[in-house]
């Protein structure tokens, strides 16, 4: 795939850059980068719909083409966050300008044109994607308009009411390229700034400070819900040692077979729990022995350091944890007898399938609901929304 033209939107001006115009498509995106580095969007936040799997391919390298551009990119689990950009004008700058490229695919995670339909704003248009790839046609096409085959995801009626625009004129490829491009970044610019009004609205959160849809979710959780000293900072060897009883979720594999089956659909089933289920909080206590024996209270909640032991003929086994194998850590839920670190919570829903447990030590905590409010919120905007 190569580039053949590149648009923006500030949400006053738009500019183009097309191929014809420029000896390459280096030079074609070296000076639509160069465009924006000026004064006029110094601090500015620059947003591009999948940037991480698909722009990015085309940018990085003609950033590092560009003088005096120093880039600073966050990259997490292979998807690129932010890329900041400091910008010297000249060799005796000593304040940069500074930019930061963001995806907003990872803060809004729909396609533009059902994001356009979503937040009421202008249309994502159309266009033949595959006349260029499939064909020998120019650059400078002009002439009748491109078959229905070449264009992606519209019906027939679509394609029909496009054509009516062109009844009397040539269809000129440059042209229409352009007018797509363009109208993909005022739709982006306009849903995005709508977004912000209404999270601003709601929360006075800026949505520009934060890269992702999961750090908008927790600023807003700890900007609006989250009670001042309510959950412990943990460092050190109890960091390790609780870390130990977190073995992710389970997953088990079997031949699909049934009679009269029933399928259903969960709906928010990780906030229905994170509504539900009390959290460890307050400031931690470590204890050593058998704390639930020598108090006999099952009310004691937090992580226990314990020997388990797995009943006899058991089926499908109900507690996990982590094997160091050579091919690094797996889970597994064994029978047998061990040592290891469990959640309260978890500890007395496996005693109701017959294993028992000789608690060795561990750590004590308060119990809290963390995320009534927060999920009820947020869960009657999904309600009133489409």
């Amino acid at each position: 795939m190569s580039p053949y033209c590149c648009g923006l939107y500030d949400g006053k001006e738009s500019k183009s850059f097309y191929l014809t115009d420029y000896k390459d498509k280096i030079d074609l995106l070296i000076h639509s980068i160069k465009s924006i580095l000026i004064r006029k969007y110094n601090n500015h936040k620059i947003y591009i719909h999948n940037l991480s799997r698909f722009d990015a391919v085309f940018l990085l390298r003609i950033l590092c083409e560009i003088p005096n551009l120093e880039i600073d990119p966050i990259i997490r689990e292979g998807r690129i966050i932010n890329i900041q950009l400091s910008y010297y004008p000249t060799e005796d700058t000593k304040k940069p300008y500074t930019f930061d490229i963001r995806d907003s695919l990872l803060i809004l995670t729909s396609s533009l044109i059902k994001l356009g339909v979503s937040f009421n704003v202008e249309s994502k248009g159309i266009f033949p994607f595959d006349f260029l790839i499939n064909t020998n046609i120019p650059l400078d096409y002009n002439g009748s308009i491109p078959e229905f085959k070449y264009f992606k995801d519209i019906t027939i009626d679509e394609y029909n009411e496009y054509c009516r625009d062109f009844k009397n004129k040539d269809w000129n490829l440059r042209d229409e390229t352009i007018k797509y491009c363009i109208q993909d970044c005022r739709t982006l610019y306009q849903v995005i700034d709508k977004f912000n009004t209404m999270i601003y609205d709601k929360w006075s959160l800026n949505v520009h400070r934060f890269p992702t849809s999961p750090s908008l979710a927790f600023g807003l959780y700890k900007s609006h819900y989250l009670t001042e000293n309510l959950i412990p900072k943990i460092t050190g060897h109890m960091y390790l040692d609780i870390r130990k009883g977190y073995t992710g979720g389970k997953t088990d594999m079997f031949i699909p077979y049934g009679e009269n089956v029933h399928g259903y659909n969960v709906n928010s089933l990780y906030p229905s729990q994170m509504l539900a289920q009390d959290m460890p909080v307050g400031k931690p206590i470590f204890f050593e022995g058998d704390v639930i024996r020598r108090n006999l209270n099952k009310n004691h909640f937090g992580f226990f350091n314990v020997i388990v032991t797995t009943p006899e003929g058991l089926d499908i086994p109900v507690f996990q944890t982590k094997v160091k194998t050579s091919s690094g850590f797996r889970t597994v839920a064994p029978l047998g007898m061990w040592e290891d670190m469990i959640f309260s919570e978890e500890m007395f829903n496996a005693m109701k399938y017959g294993y028992k447990f000789q608690i060795i030590g561990g750590y004590l905590f308060d119990k809290a609901n963390l995320f009534k409010d927060y999920i009820n919120d947020l869960y009657m905007i999904k309600q009133s929304h489409t």
